[in-house]
């Protein structure tokens, strides 16, 4: 397994990350899907990271700094072929570090509420997040889950 930095360019991200916005679509309305495009993931205050398992795209994940002590966690996606390998929780411990080296004292993230999101609940329940209010722009939403955890 190798973490990579900015690989927005490359076909295979494009295809997970289309993926992802497809597969939020089906388990919570437009306006309810707070997943991030490959403009906003340019964004210089996002850090985008892939993960390769023998050079076959195995997931992503990218961080928000939302402030200089408060970060996000913004498209965490595992490719098809490697779920439940671990991929996940490889890429949730490479961002907590990356925050702790950031000096950030809180992470937090936006998931869905349905049936479909239960394994990543339970994993960042199992990493020390817990539920929260909104946070930076988002609003009270029946589809969305907010969580933070202090580091």
């Amino acid at each position: 397994m190798k973490i990579y930095t900015n690989e927005l360019e490359k076909n295979d991200v494009v295809v997970l990350l289309t993926e992802h916005h497809e597969d939020m679509l089906k388990h919570s309305p437009e306006e309810s899907v707070h997943a991030l495009d490959l403009s906003a993931l340019k964004k210089p205050e996002i850090t985008f990271w892939t993960i390769r398992v023998n050079n076959k795209l195995a997931g992503c994940c990218a961080l928000n700094e939302l402030d200089k002590t408060h970060g996000e966690i913004k498209s965490m996606r595992t490719s098809q072929k490697f779920l439940r390998q671990g991929i996940a929780k490889k890429l949730l411990q490479h961002v907590l570090a990356q925050a702790k080296q950031r000096s950030y004292t809180k992470l937090s993230l936006e998931t869905g509420t349905k049936e479909a999101f239960k394994p990543a609940h339970k994993m960042y329940h199992k990493f020390g997040f817990t539920p929260c209010l909104p946070f930076g722009n988002y609003q009270e939403d029946p589809y969305s889950l907010f969580m933070s955890k202090a580091i």
